[in-house]
């Protein structure tokens, strides 16, 4: 049985679920899981109402976005949770200390191996240090846990493109809009992890997310993605023009300025 309850008591890191903005498109995100309405109430009256623990103060430094401090506070709280090992993971990613972060994910899934938000984290971790096919691995195991995830589903589809498996990448992105329209949208406290990918394999990226965007309905998304792809060298006009799967923007204003100025630069 998943056991996901631990991880609903955990409001500071919800922010964590925000996306990279249109011009960091692609880079994967750590997760962990908000609570509803009833848990944050009774949290704060928890709080008011007695000492803090360090967990709670090293989620309160998190918003914060004291990091360094919120590891310390963590370090202090009970090291057999895997709730405060995947707090401190997080933490530690924040930092870019990816091998710290990479060893509290790995003793959070170990004390609870039902967790599809660590399995995600481990993923984000795996890319960060460019190795792809175990990044793969971790994000297939955390949607056997929880296929509708548009986190999970984005962040592997992030992972595929690096791979240069294009088109398995932007059917992974498709799926991810189709379960949340909005994932994909900037949020200014989204983690960014670094692009590991090369400017041609942005340029994929962008291509192949304006296909995903333009399937979804999001016309004025998916102009953006291809000028992109255009700026980055990965296509051209002419090619564009040529793709039947952009025929539907054809008479569109901006697509076509778009590729005339790209045609005349």
């Amino acid at each position: 049985m998943r056991k996901l309850d631990p991880y609903r008591r955990f409001s500071a890191l919800a922010t964590l679920l925000a996306i990279a903005s249109l011009s960091q498109v692609g880079f994967p995100q750590p997760a962990a899981e908000a609570p509803d309405s009833s848990q944050r109430a009774s949290q704060t009256v928890a709080v008011e109402s007695a000492q803090p623990t360090p967990e709670e103060v090293g989620d309160a430094l998190m918003i914060h976005q004291r990091y360094q401090a919120a590891i310390e506070a963590y370090k202090k709280a009970p090291s057999d949770s895997a709730v405060v090992m995947n707090k401190l993971g997080i933490a530690y990613q924040l930092m870019f200390n990816f091998q710290d972060a990479l060893r509290c994910y790995k003793a959070s899934v170990r004390l609870d191996p039902d967790s599809p938000f660590v399995y995600n984290n481990l993923g984000t971790i795996y890319d960060g240090l460019e190795q792809y096919r175990a990044a793969e691995r971790m994000y297939r195991k955390a949607l056997s846990l929880d296929p509708g995830s548009p986190l999970v589903l984005r962040n592997l589809g992030s992972d595929l493109l690096a791979q240069h498996k294009y088109k398995e990448g932007w059917e992974s992105y498709q799926a991810a809009l189709t379960k949340d329209p909005k994932i994909f949208e900037e949020r200014p406290t989204a983690l960014r992890v670094t692009n590991p990918a090369s400017l041609t394999e942005r340029g994929a990226m962008n291509y192949y997310m304006a296909k995903g965007c333009l399937r979804a309905g999001m016309t004025s998304r998916a102009i953006e993605y291809l000028r992109m792809a255009l700026n980055e060298g990965f296509t051209s006009p002419k090619k564009i023009a040529a793709d039947n799967e952009f025929a539907g923007l054809r008479g569109v204003p901006a697509f076509e300025q778009l590729l005339a100025a790209q045609s005349n630069p």
